[in-house]
């Protein structure tokens, strides 16, 4: 028995969710969960998340996948289909900041991320003995200014040895090329509320306005910077007490949380992209 997730969006029209449904029953499946969401229900764009059970002795991946695609071409559909019992290879890209590794690290220890992680990757060595003590292959790739070098050597370890990235802090800006090429989803962990405060050093910037909250968003990489389809977003109070070191203290826990959510989303295939934006189904 196995368990699949379809992710699909398509044009809104009558007898959507009917169509799926009886597809899944003709099949001899069992929805377990089916969540869906219209931006119009008059020409609109529709977006639905079902999980159903079945049996693959009976119904074979190749002919699932080859009926569904023939239902979905009828709807005018795009899709994806995800088997739970094959875990996501995760690489994941890091820097010198270390706290978002270490609670994906020990989540992953902990058996709450069903994912692989092939290797760790990071421009400095400080990482190299935490990722070590999980006995997970490290790999130290230093970046020069031109980036040409390390961006190659990364693309070389990346592209097929992964289904997505994490970038836990990795202080690096990722270049259109090195999107283009890997062609998969990026997910990205940034220290500020966006679309505030952008770039480097958010929380002092956050100081200097006076904020009264700061925050973390995890996004999706596109080439523009901080500018990529968000997935999760979490925000804390503090107030005029609060120097910069005090803020980063803070935002240390929400920038785990943040991301941690967002890696659970994808790997639980939570999430469609639609436009710059994101559907993300609880």
């Amino acid at each position: 028995m196995k368990t699949a997730t379809i992710l699909i969006q398509c044009p809104d029209q009558k007898g959507i969710i009917a169509k799926i449904s009886n597809f899944i029953f003709k099949h001899d499946a069992n929805i377990i969960q089916a969540d869906q969401h219209s931006t119009d229900p008059e020409n609109g764009r529709f977006f639905m998340r079902i999980e159903f059970y079945f049996d693959d002795s009976v119904l074979p991946v190749k002919k699932l996948n080859k009926d569904f695609s023939e239902l979905a071409s009828t709807l005018s559909a795009s899709w994806k289909i995800h088997y739970k019992e094959i875990p996501l290879r995760m690489g994941i890209l890091v820097s010198k900041y270390d706290h978002c590794l270490a609670d994906i690290l020990y989540r992953y220890q902990s058996e709450e991320l069903n994912v692989e992680i092939p290797f760790v990757i990071s421009n400095h060595n400080k990482v190299g003995n935490l990722v070590n003590q999980y006995n997970i292959p490290f790999h130290h790739i230093p970046v020069n200014p031109d980036k040409k070098e390390a961006e190659a050597k990364i693309l070389e370890l990346v592209c097929d040895n992964t289904d997505f990235l994490v970038l836990a802090r990795y202080m690096q800006i990722i270049t259109p090329h090195f999107i283009e090429v890997y062609n998969k989803e990026i997910i990205n962990i940034h220290h500020s509320f966006l679309p505030s405060f952008k770039g480097a050093n958010p929380y002092r910037q956050a100081y200097e306005r006076g904020v009264k909250i700061i925050g973390a968003t995890s996004h999706y990489i596109t080439e523009n910077l901080d500018e990529g389809p968000i997935i999760e977003q979490s925000v804390q109070e503090v107030s005029h007490k609060d120097d910069v070191e005090v803020l980063k203290r803070k935002g240390r826990n929400l920038e785990k949380i943040t991301l941690a959510n967002a890696i659970h989303a994808h790997i639980e295939s939570r999430i469609i992209r639609y436009l710059n934006k994101t559907i993300v189904f609880k």
